[in-house]
């Protein structure tokens, strides 16, 4: 009877023990993760106080508070009892395995080093990467995150972003518009040329240097191509590219300049019979 009590009270201050421990575990998580994200925010913000560019912001911040918050899983799973060496080394021989099923994962988060080391792109800029065009919303462990024009959010892997062509709309400050207007065939050349050229004098938008280029292209089958190809202001060339669209829209009509359709001459034959 006496084996039987110490048994019983043996199994009631373990269990205490155990309670005791799990709830400084859970304590220790809540208390270490809301640490973790105070500790996010300070290196953030001096980060931000260096003039960091904010792409590697918010990477080395992702990283950061990922590395922080294993450590706290790691210190609750310590307090409960469990051996962290031993759990560190079965995660690790498992590593092996789990790294060998996520090699895309992996893949994805050597071309975000890349993306930060090599800066093809930065936070704010339009580029068109991976089949996919946006504005560069944040560069994250494992993906790039976009927002097209229609306010789309876009979340595109970091290999993607890598594994093509990336064209950056922003990197520069100007940019070339670049219009093709088709004409009559019997519309004047010289009146079709003073009609651009004063067009694109007359837009204060337009740059000076380079200066804007405005020959016949080519002959075509039903009109003749001119290219009217002016530099603008990066942020400027949407606005430009369709007011001027317009613009010489108007100014041909005035004119008496056409646009022409495409045309085809059928020709008729009628065999009467012998």
């Amino acid at each position: 009877m006496e084996e039987v009590s110490a048994f019983w009270l043996y199994l009631q201050t373990s269990g205490a023990a155990f309670a005791i421990n799990v709830v400084a575990a859970v304590i220790i998580f809540v208390v270490g993760r809301w640490v973790a994200k105070i500790l996010l925010g300070i290196t953030t913000k001096g980060m931000e106080r260096a003039k960091v560019d904010p792409l590697l912001i918010k990477f080395l911040g992702n990283i950061l508070y990922t590395l922080l918050l294993i450590f706290v899983v790691l210190a609750a799973i310590n307090r409960i009892g469990i051996q962290t060496a031993s759990l560190i080394a079965v995660l690790g021989a498992a590593g092996l395995a789990v790294g060998l099923a996520l090699q895309g994962s992996l893949a994805n988060f050597a071309a975000g080093v890349m993306v930060i080391i090599f800066r093809p792109y930065k936070i704010g800029d339009y580029v068109e990467a991976g089949g996919i065009a946006g504005v560069v919303d944040s560069v994250q462990i494992f993906n790039t995150e976009l927002k097209t024009p229609d306010n789309k959010h876009i979340i595109v892997p970091n290999s993607q972003m890598l594994g093509g062509a990336i064209v950056n709309y922003s990197t520069h400050p100007t940019r070339r518009v670049d219009l093709v207007v088709s004409v009559g065939h019997d519309d004047d050349i010289d009146t079709v040329r003073r009609v651009l050229e004063q067009t694109l004098a007359d837009d204060s938008r337009l740059l000076q240097e380079p200066a804007p280029t405005v020959r016949m292209h080519a002959m075509a089958d039903s009109s003749i191509d001119w290219i009217v190809r002016p530099w603008v202001n990066a942020a400027d060339y949407w606005d430009v590219y369709w007011d001027l669209t317009e613009e010489i829209k108007r100014r041909f009509d005035r004119e008496g300049i056409t646009i022409p359709f495409p045309q085809r001459d059928v020709h008729l034959y009628q065999h009467l019979p012998e």
